[in-house]
């Protein structure tokens, strides 16, 4: 989601530009019906798999927007020009170990531009991109709704169910649930006891939660990728972060109705760049001290 503007970009300012998207087959439902990419290649797990099909191609430019190890190996094997961006993994650890914010005030999706500059390629300030399959409905929804996704990719990025369950009550409208891991499913039971709650956790297809965010009033999320397809679609949205910190340059990316809710009194956070299995300190003060009370507020204005 967040590498949508560059690849919008490139399309647009580059004249007769062939794009070749390649990530891990996961994840190719979120591009596979993005206009400016011409074809998506896809891996399970190694770079190495991609490469029969990419050392066919005759490559002017690799743009590398994930610069780890794998796409290192591709950039090498192709032998192309190339251009990637400052991942600030130092800036990350000093936060996260020491509590030393060094990192610059910019989203990571300004930041992913500096990959394309060689190519005389700049943003053009439209947000994110995000496009659903022609016939893309979920039925017997109501007509005005609420999403909350209540998952995330570890459980320190997760609000407490039992804390959800309680926002959903108040809600004033219906609240849809969305998720996909097995830890999500878990959490719905106990949120779905909520006369509020309609849980499509996991019986849905990710082009289908898209759809629903799409069409909810507001959109409560945890740091996790249906926030940035919330963005895309320029909704309302209440984010709620726990062990990470929107210092990371993850925040909701050009939203004008953009509300995060953070417990910045915990010494201890960020614990980590990505997420725990559980709160290191056993208290997870991160979550439990985020107010319910504010989240229902701002569901209900």
């Amino acid at each position: 989601m967040l590498t949508t503007p560059v690849v919008r970009c490139i399309k647009q300012q580059i004249k007769d530009v062939h794009i070749t998207y390649l990530t891990k087959a996961s994840f190719k439902s979120i591009v596979e019906e993005n206009p400016y990419i011409d074809k998506v290649l896809t891996i399970n797990d190694k770079a190495e798999e991609a490469l029969p099909v990419l050392l066919n191609k005759d490559f002017d430019y690799v743009v590398d927007l994930h610069k780890n190890i794998r796409s290192k190996r591709i950039r090498k094997a192709l032998k192309s020009d190339f251009g990637t961006f400052p991942k600030l993994n130092k800036e990350k650890f000093l936060l996260t170990k020491f509590k030393v914010n060094r990192m610059p005030d910019i989203h990571i999706v300004d930041r992913y531009f500096d990959a394309v500059k060689d190519l005389g390629v700049q943003n053009d300030g439209k947000g994110l991109d995000h496009f659903i399959p022609e016939n893309t409905v979920v039925n017997d929804l109501p007509k005005h709704f609420i999403s909350f996704v209540i998952g995330g990719s570890f459980s320190t990025k997760r609000m407490p169910s039992e804390k959800i369950k309680i926002i959903v009550d108040a809600s004033e409208l219906p609240v849809v649930l969305l998720g996909g891991g097995k830890d999500d499913a878990e959490s719905a039971k106990i949120i779905e006891q909520s006369s509020n709650a309609i849980n499509l956790v996991n019986q849905i297809s990710l082009a289908e939660s898209a759809w629903v965010v799409k069409q909810s009033e507001k959109v409560v999320s945890h740091d996790t990728g249906l926030m940035h397809v919330a963005a895309a679609y320029q909704k309302e949205i209440i984010s709620i972060w726990g062990n990470t910190v929107p210092e990371f340059g993850m925040y909701p990316y050009l939203v004008d109705r953009s509300h995060i809710l953070e417990n910045k009194k915990v010494s201890c956070r960020p614990c980590s760049k990505l997420g725990h299995r559980e709160c290191p300190k056993k208290h997870f003060k991160c979550m439990n001290d985020i107010a319910e009370e504010r989240v229902i507020e701002l569901l209900n204005n």
